[in-house]
């Protein structure tokens, strides 16, 4: 008899729930205030510290420039005025106009294209 009373207690009883910062109802918002937090802290600033290398690095095209396009095209710049969006390149035998903006990376220069300026 004894032992119904005390499994009758133990059901009465309400489980202990574990006490902590992430426990309880605010959990959720807490966690969400967490990742918000990392987004607007590193992730934004990144972004637009790449976008103001892209553009430095667009304004600065020249002639004489070995470029690499977005479509993966390697190319040597022929004419590049200040102001103008497109740009003249060569590749191989190839002359392409192209925009400034699908430049994606400068990969040295060619010496004898940029003597001729």
């Amino acid at each position: 008899m004894k032992s119904l009373v005390l499994l009758a207690e133990e059901a009465q009883q309400q489980p202990q729930q574990p006490q902590g910062p992430l426990s309880g109802p605010m959990a959720p918002i807490f966690i969400l205030g967490l990742v918000m937090l990392f987004i607007v802290m590193v992730v934004f600033p990144s972004q637009r510290r790449a976008s103001k290398q892209q553009q430095e690095m667009l304004a600065t095209l020249k002639r004489g420039a070995k470029v690499l396009t977005n479509g993966g095209i390697v190319g040597t710049i022929v004419s590049a005025k200040d102001g103008e969006d497109e740009i003249v390149i060569r590749s191989e035998d190839t002359r392409l106009r192209i925009k400034r903006n699908v430049v994606v990376q400068v990969l040295g220069t060619d010496e004898g294209e940029a003597a001729k300026s």
